[in-house]
């Protein structure tokens, strides 16, 4: 096994995850906020794929799926587009908004489709390349793709906890 199969492996386990959670919901459940100031379903959902598709095509060098395939204006958000969730506030959280599950589902399908391209091609010497030197140390490509998948899996937990509560 190589490390890209066991980045893919995580990866998949959030697709998983996040269709489990989406599937079956109307749009008032996933916009539902289980206490105030709480994030919804939807929020969660759309950040941690807004997270990954930014932070991805970041470290692939390639355009965010968000931008380059017009997903942005499929969801239509008084946000800015390059807008990813990082520190939103409880009415911003609160504009983010879907008429359907299967928006939030295909957008995510996309960027995991992208990830999974991306992914596949790395070497292990690949993922020892300094992707960020803003940090100390400087963050390789292999320590942002683990962040990236541990803040989903962190996300999509709370999703799923959200759907249980409805």
């Amino acid at each position: 096994m190589h490390s890209h199969d066991l980045l893919i492996d995580g990866y998949n386990r959030i697709k998983e995850e996040v269709h489990g959670v989406v599937g079956g919901l109307s749009p008032e459940q996933l916009q539902a906020r289980p206490g105030e100031g709480a994030n919804s379903i939807t929020w969660l959902i759309w950040h941690l794929t807004r997270v990954q598709d930014d932070h991805v095509a970041d470290a692939a060098g390639t355009d965010q799926v968000w931008l380059a395939r017009g997903w942005a204006a499929r969801f239509d958000l008084p946000l800015a587009e390059t807008d990813t969730g990082y520190g939103h506030t409880a009415k911003e959280v609160g504009q983010v908004r879907v008429a359907s599950g299967e928006l939030l589902l295909d957008y995510y399908d996309a960027v995991h489709e992208q990830t999974l391209r991306y992914l596949s091609g790395l070497t292990d010497a690949d993922l020892d390349r300094i992707v960020d030197e803003g940090w100390d140390p400087p963050v390789t490509l292999g320590a942002r793709l683990v962040s990236v998948l541990s803040d989903d899996l962190q996300h999509v937990g709370q999703a799923a906890y959200a759907r249980g509560l409805l």
